[in-house]
């Protein structure tokens, strides 16, 4: 029987219906998960989060959607906007991003879809003014911007900023050529940062958002470790700090950010494992995100299967290892913090199903909830108040 079975029967034992699928709306969060359609599913889940007492509702499915690999939302709240992975091909019809329209249920209604000139897209954001989508497309070395139109929906692209240098090669089965991984943008709206795979660097644009355009920062880029491979990146919220997990390395960079010129500068470089992960064991990072008060950082381990926690230096932004949680399942490939602080949501690949952890506020550890939800190859966790 199905996980999602057992905790469905285990909560209407212990809570009448209306607590266990019904948390209030003014203390709860709706939660969206991406997925990829390899082992059945139909395309975006949803479910709510009690945020008093962590409970969840059974998922439902939001929206059809075909490789919903990265998912984010539009600041008001009213627009998601999802990759969608067609395969590797030979032209630029590879990579799409669709906007949906979110109605009161929380259901998704495509509003349209916009090539992206791109191959493999794997991941999205939105500018802070919520004027653009940009795009990172892994397999052509390219990010792109899409304007938003007042309905939601997404304009033709207004640029496209391509990586042509040669890849470190440092790994060839990976570095073979650039790889643009994620795109984030400031607070501000001023930079965009591109962290590249294939490059062993995060790349700087200046970015207009009324043009919809990016345009090589000086300076532009920051190098990280050779081999590294950097794949995600996030902003501390202090604005003074970003980091990055390098996926092939098994790291995670603290860097130094000047809001005044966009550079960024490797202030160190530490492990995501134990010490006693095996020397032959085989394992790669994949999401990094900072906590919402900016104490703590946590970065996934694909093969240890855990998610690393560190503290953070509030003067300096350097960190300090302070232990593991084990994510109950395989391949942790996303993981994303609910605003308030008080939950992070893993989505487990392999294992197909999605788990519930309370954050401890003093120390940053990770209590499981209970709470496990089973959707099928999920990928990507995003939040959108209720």
């Amino acid at each position: 029987m199905k996980r999602s079975i057992h905790l469905f029967s285990t909560l209407l034992c212990l809570f009448p219906l209306s607590l266990a699928v019904q948390p209030s709306s003014a203390e709860s969060t709706r939660v969206y998960v991406g997925t990829y359609n390899d082992t059945g599913s139909q395309g975006i889940y949803r479910f709510d989060l009690d945020l008093e007492t962590g409970r969840a509702t059974q998922p439902a499915l939001a929206g059809k959607a075909t490789n919903s690999g990265f998912l984010e939302l539009h600041p008001t709240g009213k627009y998601l906007y999802a990759t969608g992975v067609a395969g590797i091909s030979d032209d630029d019809t590879g990579a799409t991003v669709t906007a949906y329209d979110i109605d009161i249920s929380g259901n998704l209604h495509p509003i349209n879809t916009q090539p992206t000139k791109g191959i493999a897209a794997c991941h999205v954001t939105v500018d802070p003014q919520g004027k653009n989508v940009l795009v990172a497309s892994y397999s052509s070395g390219t990010t792109s911007v899409l304007p938003i139109r007042e309905d939601g929906g997404l304009r033709t692209i207004s640029d496209v900023a391509r990586h042509n240098e040669p890849g470190t090669n440092v790994d060839p089965s990976r570095q073979e050529a650039p790889h643009p991984h994620s795109v984030n943008v400031d607070a501000a709206g001023r930079f965009a940062f591109v962290a590249d795979l294939g490059l062993d660097k995060v790349k700087i644009y200046r970015f207009d958002p009324d043009a919809g355009t990016l345009t090589p920062n000086d300076p532009p880029h920051v190098e990280l470790e050779p081999g590294g491979g950097p794949r995600h990146f996030h902003m501390h919220p202090n604005g003074k700090f970003a980091y990055a997990n390098n996926e092939l390395t098994n790291t995670v960079a603290a860097l130094s950010y000047d809001a005044e010129n966009g550079e960024l500068q490797q202030i160190h470089s530490i492990t995501t494992l134990p010490a006693d992960f095996p020397s032959d064991g085989v394992n790669t990072t994949a999401e990094v995100r900072v906590h919402p008060d900016g104490k703590f950082l946590y970065v996934s381990n694909r093969g240890h299967e855990s998610i690393a926690i560190f503290s953070i230096d509030a003067s300096t932004g350097r960190l300090t290892p302070s232990g593991h949680a084990p994510v109950h399942g395989k391949q942790p490939r996303n993981f994303c913090i609910d605003p308030t602080g008080v939950y992070l949501i893993v989505a487990n690949q392999q294992t197909e199903n999605v788990v519930i952890f309370r954050i401890d506020q003093q120390t940053g550890g990770l209590e499981p909830t209970g709470q496990e939800l089973d959707i099928p190859t999920p990928v990507c966790i995003r939040y959108r108040g209720l």
